[in-house]
């Protein structure tokens, strides 16, 4: 059966890196064509100059167009791109050929076609044709004219007609995939995936279906498209058309391009395309990145499997490409990844966001509603959008995650009202920053509303009122454009009023939207109708409850959606008594939400908090909601009329005044009121007895005020907005607080003797601290808390402010020449995103410690997720107030390396625990395991040939020398005396309270028996280590006779990981994956070692034990284990420094060996790396380890004498440590038959690690 262009690609992305061509501009230029050249003999008479009109020259010079293709082509790219960059009807009404865009694409696409089909002759390769849209020269968001932000100089509508007659001369002149490239606006980008859909969809015969690749721009070093996007806001912006292939191209070089194409990695499952310039260009706009250093960078992309498809934009040539083939080659294309965030809506202004369970509610501002809002309706009206758009800024500042616009009013122009407001938001970037709501019951607006939309907004709403043909249409419609979408409880017969009415309307509309429209469940959102209680009419007494009561249900058969309602609604019957309707939104709300309402259009400013309502009017709210007794109704109507007129923000009840300064503070930021806090805050701090400090007061009543909002955010009892109102109370605190403790900070330097004002500020601190919260993260206030509380404890803070990418923040570590680097997020996407630095931090040779905290960080994320990216110190803080002594901690010279390790001790168990509480741990196929196995570059990072080859024996140990290379932790747990940091390592254990004495009485008592041991040579040291020729072949290593590498001396089996992976980007490790394999044809080696300090141990050990001396007897055997340890570690110096000799120049203390600071490894058979104890029998045959060193092993392949290590040498400087796990069925069946032994002996022999019973 032949496959489709689709499985055929699909078939080749899979297999291997696809390369794509370069630049045509670039090549064009070369040529130096003239104004004659361009006119050709076909547009000789043309009226207008069309020098420069690279598109046309498809028409008038086809061979030379045919020539550049195939010059791409033969020096590599798998696929050419059409000269069609200009090639709409838009672009080319410049130069008058705007009735030859059809045409031009046509020829075009038979121009690359053509150029394929004969270098395939020539015995090239399958080749393959990308029909290029380019962006016009004309955009959606932004206007021609600053003076009037509102105007566009091209409309949504024509672009699709544009961009439809160009797809139809592409697909007729035979492309293989459609590519919309170099988006700078994706406003433009959305018009020409609609043309491409609405063909595909609308004429399937003439226009089958094609793969799409769509690529971005970022235009500049701010990480943002031309239209203000971000790389994540733009791939969430346009996943609607599901590319084959997303990615970036033009406008930067690799190197700057690629935190931003690793942005687009994290949020989309399609391949990865990336073809950047080469280089930025220099002042005379020419570029100057040749094709080895372009090649080169990209293969970085390749190596750390990051792409799918690589090419060149502007200024590479075929020489480019060439060599990016040639070095991106040797690399696996990177794998498609379970779809990002499968279980969340993702939507976009120009920013992208993420919601999902753990995103708390969401709350929709609601103050831009003609409806709504008499004063928004007034400004509108009257044109004065200027301070209708200020309303939508303080409804984002308030905390709004979406803004919702609704224009519906008899006596406004529907879709001109909407087209000019959502243009004018489009130059607001504080405003488009979130995602819009685009609110109306006219489908005309909404649409109007969706052609000025870049970002992926939200529609409200649709519904089945009208029949299922309209509520399909309009729903393809929707799609289309990529939005979400509200759909009302409404069918045929009418608004659904009872809970089995809801739940069917639901039920049914979303089978319709998923089966028929091909609609994300995640993209849904049902409003079940919050109707009006209270009304006197006896059948709306249960209204609330069957909203409550649907929510589980319709979520539960809708899998997926999300629950929204019209709070306002609930409390009509109570108009002009807002105590009461705002109290009724709260309880209502606070219910709603433990039950899976997650979205709401509410003004969130004015509800209040659930556990600071009165009680009785609590009660009251409770019993009318679920009509608990039928007097619910006249019982909240008279307290309505006791209280009307009042509205809790309006009340002002100054009972807390009476309070003390602490309860005043905790007041003020659970409510959220500003009036008096500085006042308050200034009472504590004047109140030196309780706060002898200024930062006693933060550290004291305002942190305990937070915590109770941290806590009240947790219960779900307080709202986004809310808290957003207390961080602002707290921060006016802290504001107040700072210049006296900069103040005391400057008196306290000048008690030390320096100058505030010196010119040499780093002389003066502790340290620099570089705080940021992350990007996607607006949440700031515990960072800037800790920021105060490091600086006046005399550190130097850098704070970089809210929404820091990653690259921001390396930046600024180097700038300011960080000591320590910490990252604050309040929402749970920021964990992903501090994963992301870590890996970032690593990836770029960063060594200092890395500091995590804000309100939904932990020790377990940071230890399971976050500190395994990141070789240098990872620590969680709890809090500002344990910030201090972590970072003076992290930067004390003496206690430092014993706090890291007391921390990363800590931290692997709580790790381990995390992996044992895993009741269904999946594990992958070997084959899996295989396909994602670690990777070294060995061409690039070349083996180290070693000194020296072959055996060598050491027949007797410099005992003495050893003993200096002897680790005393181990020896100190053995006689179970374990210290307390800062006194857990040696010798600082002496100091500690609890053991100290003992510890030093049992160490002194050691060196004695250990001086006695040397001195009388009553015990002897021997061994044996051999550095062979190697070669990987799978998971096994090949050793060697000789260099000639014809005869294999003996196999070193491995094992390989196969449990699944937390960060579904790791690799699964072997130890065979630390060798060049033998295809390579590279020469690499593998070393062994066998030493034992144990003869003349048992004698000893015997004598002390007949003298009825069992604690010189257990000394002496724990003295020859640790001696036998240190031979290990100074052989393994031994071999580094001499005899493979790749560390030449290494000047290691004894107590960074044993941290094991140096390149290389050392695993031993029968331990994590390489858990099967019978691999020792390969160890001791390649050795000869019996003759030559006297050790021997037994039936269950323990070491004689007792005192005895060996293992394996790698000497790659990639090489790591790890932990083979579990290991399932499939890979105990091929160990075995790579061992050669029955099933049966395979499961005794490696019994511990299996996940399977036998």
């Amino acid at each position: 059966m032949v496959k489709s262009v689709t499985e055929e690609l699909e078939t080749l992305l899979e297999s291997r890196i696809v390369f794509f061509d370069g630049g045509m501009g670039t090549m064009i230029q070369r040529l130096k064509l003239s104004e004659e050249d361009f006119r050709g003999e076909v547009f000789k008479n043309h009226p207008k100059p069309i020098v420069g009109n690279n598109d046309i020259l498809s028409i008038s010079q086809p061979e030379k167009i045919v020539d550049i293709h195939k010059q791409y082509l033969i020096a590599g790219a798998d696929f050419v791109e059409t000269n069609t960059f200009s090639g709409t009807r838009i672009a080319q009404a410049d130069y008058g050929f705007e009735d030859l865009a059809y045409e031009l694409n046509y020829e075009a696409a038979k121009l690359a076609v053509r150029s394929c089909k004969e270098v395939e002759a020539e015995g090239h390769g399958k080749k393959y044709v990308a029909g290029s849209f380019g962006p016009t020269n004309r955009t959606l968001s932004i206007s021609p004219s600053v003076e009037h932000p509102e105007n566009r100089n091209v409309t949504f509508s024509d672009l699709v007609e544009a961009y439809t007659e160009q797809a139809r001369g592409l697909l007729d002149g035979g492309v293989h995939v459609l590519l919309v490239e170099t988006i700078f606006d994706t406003a433009n980008a959305k018009a020409a995936l609609y043309a491409i859909d609405q063909l595909f969809e609308t004429e399937p015969d003439l226009y089958p279906r094609c793969p799409v690749f769509i690529s971005g721009t970022i235009t500049d070093r701010s990480g943002r498209t031309l239209s203000g996007q971000t790389a994540e806001a733009f791939s969430t912006s346009v996943a609607h058309a599901n590319p084959m292939a997303l990615g970036l191209n033009c406008a930067l070089g690799a190197q700057d391009m690629r935190p931003y194409l690793e942005e687009i990695a994290k949020t989309t499952d399609a391949y990865i395309i990336c073809y950047p310039n080469a280089g930025l260009p220099n002042a005379m706009g020419d570029y100057d990145e040749t094709p080895d250093i372009t090649g080169s960078l990209l293969a970085s992309f390749a190596k750390d499997g990051l792409v799918n498809i690589v090419g060149g934009c502007c200024g590479t040539t075929p020489a480019h490409i060439a060599s990016i083939r040639k070095q991106c080659s040797r690399f696996a294309p990177r794998k498609r990844p379970v779809k990002p965030h499968a279980d969340s809506m993702l939507l976009a202004g120009l920013e992208g966001v993420v919601i999902n369970k753990l995103s708390n509610f969401v709350n929709i501002g609601e103050r831009c509603n003609v409806a709504g809002s008499k004063k928004f309706c007034r400004l509108i009206k009257t044109d004065a959008y200027d301070e209708a758009l200020a309303i939508a800024k303080s409804q984002v500042e308030n905390g709004a995650q979406i803004i919702d616009i609704n224009l519906d009013e008899a006596m406004l122009d529907g879709v001109k009202a909407m087209t000019k407001f959502c243009n004018l938001i489009a130059s607001e970037p504080d405003i488009a920053k979130v995602p819009l709501c685009i609110d109306s019951s006219n489908f005309d607006v909404i649409m109007a509303g969706l052609e000025c939309t870049q970002g992926k907004c939200v529609v409200n709403s649709i519904s089945l009122k009208g029949g299922e043909e309209s509520f399909l249409e309009q729903a393809r419609i929707i799609r289309r454009f990529g939005a979400a979408v509200v759909v009302m409880a409404f069918d045929e017969e009418g608004q659904a009023t009872t809970t089995e009415d809801k739940v069917r309307i639901c039920e049914r509309s979303f089978k319709l939207l998923v089966e028929k429209v091909h609609f994300n469940p995640n993209d849904i959102i049902f409003d079940p109708n919050i109707l009006t209680i209270g009304t006197g009419i006896e059948e709306h007494n249960n209204y609330a409850i069957n909203f409550l009561n649907a929510i589980e249900p319709i979520r539960t058969k809708c899998p997926g959606v999300h629950i929204s309602g019209g709070l306002s609604n609930l409390s009509f019957a109570f108009r002009g008594m807002n105590l009461v309707r705002e109290a009724m939104h709260s309880v209502f709300l606070y219910h709603a939400i433990q039950r899976g309402m997650d979205f709401g259009i509410v003004n969130a400013g004015i509800i209040p908090i659930y556990t600071e309502i009165e009680k009785e009017l609590v009660e009251l709210c409770e019993n009318i909601i679920w009509n608990k007794h039928p007097n619910a109704t006249e019982e909240l109507l008279v307290y309505a009329q006791n209280h009307r007129g009042t509205a809790g923000p309006q009340k002002q009840d100054d009972e807390w005044r009476k309070e003390s300064a602490e309860e005043r503070l905790r007041h003020a930021l659970v409510k959220g009121i500003e009036k008096f806090i500085v006042a308050d805050t200034e009472e504590a701090r004047l109140n030196t007895t309780k706060y002898p400090l200024p930062l006693n007061v933060i550290e004291g009543p305002l942190m305990d005020g937070m915590g109770i909002v941290g806590d009240l955010f947790g219960a779900g009892k307080m709202f986004l907005p809310q808290v957003i109102k207390s961080a602002r109370v707290m921060k006016k605190a802290v504001s107040h607080l700072i210049p006296f403790m900069e103040e005391e900070r400057q008196a306290r330097l000048l008690a030390m003797g320096l100058d505030p004002t010196t010119e040499d500020e780093s002389s003066m601190y502790n340290g620099t601290v570089v705080l940021a919260t992350v990007k996607g993260d607006v949440h700031d206030i515990g960072k800037n808390i800790v920021g105060v509380v490091l600086g006046c404890n005399n550190f130097r803070v850098i704070d970089l402010g809210v929404m820091v990418p990653a690259n921001k923040i390396l930046e600024a570590v180097i700038k300011y020449k960080a000591d320590i680097v910490g990252l604050s997020g309040l929402i749970t996407p920021s964990l992903e995103e501090m994963v992301f630095v870590a890996r970032e931090l690593e990836r770029t040779g960063h060594t200092l410690p890395l500091l995590i905290g804000g309100a939904t960080t932990s020790k377990m994320h940071t230890a399971v997720k976050i500190a395994p990216k990141y070789s240098s110190p990872t620590i969680h803080v709890l809090d500002a107030s344990k910030s201090v002594v972590t970072v003076s901690s992290l930067l004390d010279a003496v206690n430092k390396e014993d706090f890291i390790e007391e921390v990363a001790d800590e931290y692997e168990e709580v790790r381990e625990d995390y992996l044992d509480s895993l009741v269904n741990q999946t594990y992958v196929s070997l084959e899996v395991a295989r396909a994602n196995k670690f990777f070294i570059d060995f061409e690039a990072m070349p083996p180290p040939t070693p000194a020296f080859t072959g055996i060598k024996v050491i027949h007797e140990l410099d005992l003495e020398r050893c003993a200096t290379y002897i680790d005393w932790k181990p020896f100190f747990e053995v006689w179970r005396l374990g210290g307390s940091y800062p006194n857990r390592s040696y010798p600082k254990i002496f100091n500690d309270e609890k053991v100290g004495p003992t510890a030093k009485k049992v160490f002194d008592e050691a060196q004695v028996m250990l001086k006695k041991m040397i001195d009388e040579k009553l015990i002897r040291g021997q061994g044996v280590f051999a550095i062979l020729p190697a070669n990987s072949v799978g998971d096994d290593i090949e050793v060697y006779e000789n260099e000639e590498r014809g005869e294999v001396k003996g196999i070193l089996h491995g094992l390989r990981q196969q449990a699944e992976k937390l960060d579904k980007s790791e690799k699964f490790f072997c130890i065979s994956d630390f060798v060049a394999p033998k295809e390579t044809g590279i020469a690499d080696h593998v070393g062994l070692f066998a030493v034992h300090c144990g003869e003349g141990v048992k004698d000893l050990a015997k004598k002390y034990e007949d003298e009825g001396d069992d604690y010189n007897s257990i000394m002496v055997k724990v003295l020859a284990d640790r001696l036998a340890e240190a031979f290990a570690e100074m052989l393994h110096e031994d071999v580094r420094r001499k005899y493979w000799a790749y560390a030449a120049e290494e000047q290691f203390q004894p107590k960074e060996l044993h941290r094991a600071k140096y390149d290389g490894i050392r695993p031993a058979p029968g331990y994590p790396t390489q858990p099967d104890h019978t691999e020792k029998r390969t160890v001791w045959d390649l050795l000869s380890a019996t003759q030559n060193a006297g050790m021997g092993l037994t039936e269950s392949f323990s070491m004689t004498p007792a005192a005895s290590v060996c293992g394996l040498y790698f000497a790659h400087s990639e090489a790591n440590y790890f932990s083979i796990g579990k290991i399932s069925e499939d890979q105990v069946e091929d160990y075995a038959t790579r061992n050669d032994w029955e099933m049966k002996l395979a499961e005794r022999w490696l019994a511990p690690i299996l996940n399977f019973e036998t």
